[in-house]
């Protein structure tokens, strides 16, 4: 099945070097590119593409508005939010708004591919160096868990932790001594109890509640 992909850039050469990269890729087709926020809201909505690749700072509307308008539409696309900066209050407000993960711009081929089929498959790429390092400028931590309608147990917040600083399924099933569906598993109840859409917003949930140590 091949991924769909809108990429959103106010520089044509980001629009081009993102073309290159994805066009070479199997199962991966570019169907349309944008060079403001609006443009990319028109075309998102009228190309239906599986996955957007949003740059923050465009002209007309920005990366974040125009997140917030294609996540509010009844079957939105998979939002990844690409960006200069790491540490932008604009980034966490974009993946707060919906968008399921971002990456930097100069992070390279394989990141980028990676976040594309990530998003793809209904997943985040959560990355260590990266995520983790915002939440935790951008998130004050609580004093202690909030009460949930439906508590995490002791074996949820493992993984929660686990994902609020960049672990993957696989690495979280190894740490934790357990199988990938167990984890998965964990994951999709975390989910619901949290109310959460993605890794992202799990993560953020963590690192706000005071799940993770300070780096």
């Amino acid at each position: 099945m091949t991924i769909s992909v809108l990429v959103a850039d106010d520089q044509e050469m980001v629009r081009t070097g993102f073309r290159l990269i994805l066009s070479a890729e199997p199962g991966v087709e570019v169907v349309g590119e944008a060079g403001t926020g609006a443009e990319a809201v028109e075309l998102a909505r009228r190309l239906r593409p599986d996955v957007v690749l949003m740059d923050i700072r465009m002209p007309e509307l920005d990366g974040l508005e125009a997140t917030r308008a294609l996540t509010a539409d009844p079957e939105p696309p998979r939002i990844v939010v690409v960006t200069t900066f790491d540490l932008d209050e604009y980034v966490y407000g974009a993946l707060r708004a919906g968008a399921c993960g971002f990456l930097l711009k100069d992070a390279g081929p394989r990141l980028l591919v990676e976040a594309v089929r990530a998003a793809a498959a209904g997943d985040a790429l959560v990355s260590p160096s990266v995520t983790v390092r915002l939440l935790e400028h951008l998130t004050a931590p609580a004093a202690k868990t909030p009460r949930l309608p439906d508590p995490l147990s002791p074996r949820e917040l493992d993984v929660v932790r686990a994902v609020a600083r960049g672990r993957t399924n696989n690495e979280i099933a190894a740490d934790l001594f357990v199988s990938l569906s167990t984890v998965k598993t964990h994951l999709t109840n975390v989910h619901a109890k949290l109310g959460a859409r993605n890794r992202v917003e799990v993560a953020a949930w963590a690192w706000e509640n005071g799940q993770v140590d300070s780096l």
